[in-house]
């Protein structure tokens, strides 16, 4: 089993490289079974999915990251194939797909994406082993190199002697749930809930007006927030966070046992989620 990521901007030719890496998979001599999971398969529209946070994050559901911690926990290849294409390309290409009919981007949902996307790095362990695509340059076939070489990685046989394949396993350490630790889990509840409960109390003082960060405490970072945000869609996050931390810590570091450490963290999700939005 093996998960690959099809990662690039809007309009960037992902779905015709996903097309093709399944082509090339199914003519390889392992005969992979493989499934795309996309809008489609969902019987999802593209433009209402991205419409806002909350149903956007019922679609991708975890990004990058979150993706390689699960790939390791589950111990199975994973890797990353980006469409890499200019801004102005995929603006043409989205034109050109709305001029024939063909599914695409409302204008507002294509610039939002474009300015959200993170762009892909090597050097990030959830990025690698990444194979880079140049549609608007090299146009996608199952020939392609990056093609080729994601094929090649995903298919080839591992033993004791291979170096160029890693399968992401989680340690022997962490095969025992962490998580349901007592004092961790109280900690990470409890700390999660009043980081929660200083925005609530912060956005209520402020009556409706613009705040310029949140502050939990002096040695804490400030909670970059300067749009109101509802309890429930806090309570949402707390829970994905809560849900993800249990999640990673079979592939890392256990999950804090000490109150400042579980609101550091949590304050760094935050930041990073309502940055996004």
């Amino acid at each position: 089993m093996a998960l690959v990521v099809m990662c690039g901007q809007p309009c960037s030719g992902k779905s015709k490289a996903a097309l093709c890496l399944v082509e090339a998979l199914k003519e390889s001599e392992s005969k992979h079974q493989v499934r795309i999971i996309d809008e489609v398969c969902f019987h999802l529209d593209r433009n209402q999915s991205y419409a806002n946070m909350p149903s956007e994050k019922n679609l991708r559901g975890v990004l990058r990251y979150e993706l390689w911690c699960l790939a390791r926990a589950s111990g199975i290849r994973y890797c990353v194939v980006y469409c890499d294409v200019e801004e102005t390309f995929c603006r043409k290409w989205n034109e050109e797909r709305r001029e024939k009919g063909e599914a695409s981007y409302d204008d507002s949902i294509f610039e939002d994406l474009v300015r959200r996307f993170e762009k892909p790095e090597r050097r990030n362990r959830w990025d690698s082993p990444l194979f880079e695509l140049w549609p608007h340059r090299e146009g996608t076939e199952k020939s392609s190199s990056a093609i080729i070489d994601a094929v090649s990685y995903l298919t080839k046989k591992v033993d004791s002697k291979t170096r160029d394949v890693k399968i992401l396993q989680p340690t022997i350490a962490t095969q025992t749930s962490r998580f349901s630790d007592a004092n961790s889990l109280y900690e990470l509840d409890k700390a999660t809930q009043e980081v929660t409960n200083a925005i609530v109390e912060a956005q209520s003082q402020a009556l409706g007006g613009p705040l310029n960060g949140v502050s939990v405490g002096k040695d804490l970072p400030v909670i970059n927030i300067s749009r109101s945000v509802g309890l429930p869609e806090l309570r949402r996050m707390r829970r994905t966070f809560i849900k993800l931390t249990g999640q990673t810590s079979l592939s890392g570091p256990p999950p804090p046992s000490d109150a400042e450490s579980a609101k550091r963290m949590f304050i760094d999700y935050l930041n990073r989620e309502l940055g996004t939005s």
